[in-house]
C-alpha cells in the first residue's frame, strides 16, 4: 500500500474485515488467509495511487488543472523523470466531451527501452464517468 496509516489507524478491525472478505470472495472459509501490507517507497511513484489521488480530488469538485498540477508537482517529489495525465470525457460537467492533457518533463513512448509505467482509471463524479490516463517515465538503467 502506499498509505498504509489509512488502513491500520481508524478502526483495528478493518483488516480482520478484509481478510473474511477475500475469504468470501474466493471461496476459502475453510482455510487460513495471511494478508501482509508492506508500504511503497514512493507511493506517487505509481500510476495507480497517482491516479486516484486526481480522482480524489475530481470527486471533491477541484478544478481538473489545479488536479493535475498538483498531482505532477508530488510525482515529481518522488523522483521520476517524466509524466503525462490525460483525462478525457465531460470535464467539469460541460455539455461537450473533450480531452485535456498536461505532460511535464520527457515521456518518450516511442522508445521501446525506456521503462514508462501506465494506468488507466475510470471516475465517477456528479457530472458523469470521467477517463483519467497516466504515463510515468522511471529510467532505471
Amino acid at each position: 500500500m502506499g498509505f498504509p496509516k489509512l488502513l491500520i489507524e481508524g478502526n483495528p478491525g478493518r483488516i480482520e474485515e478484509l481478510q473474511m472478505n477475500l475469504q468470501k470472495k474466493l471461496n476459502c472459509v475453510n482455510r487460513k488467509l495471511n494478508i501482509a501490507i508492506t508500504r511503497i517507497a514512493n507511493p506517487y511513484g505509481h500510476p495507480n495511487i497517482f491516479a486516484e489521488f486526481i480522482a480524489g480530488q475530481l470527486r471533491n469538485r477541484v478544478s481538473f488543472r489545479k488536479a493535475m498540477k498538483k498531482a505532477i508537482e508530488l510525482t515529481q517529489q518522488a523522483g521520476t523523470k517524466g509524466i503525462q495525465v490525460q483525462i478525457a470525457r465531460r470535464i467539469d460537467g460541460k455539455e461537450i466531451a473533450r480531452v485535456e492533457w498536461i505532460r511535464e518533463g520527457r515521456v518518450p513512448l516511442q522508445t521501446i527501452r525506456a521503462k514508462i509505467d501506465y494506468c488507466s482509471y475510470t471516475v465517477r463524479t456528479i457530472y458523469g464517468v470521467l477517463g483519467i490516463k497516466v504515463w510515468i517515465f522511471v529510467n532505471k538503467e
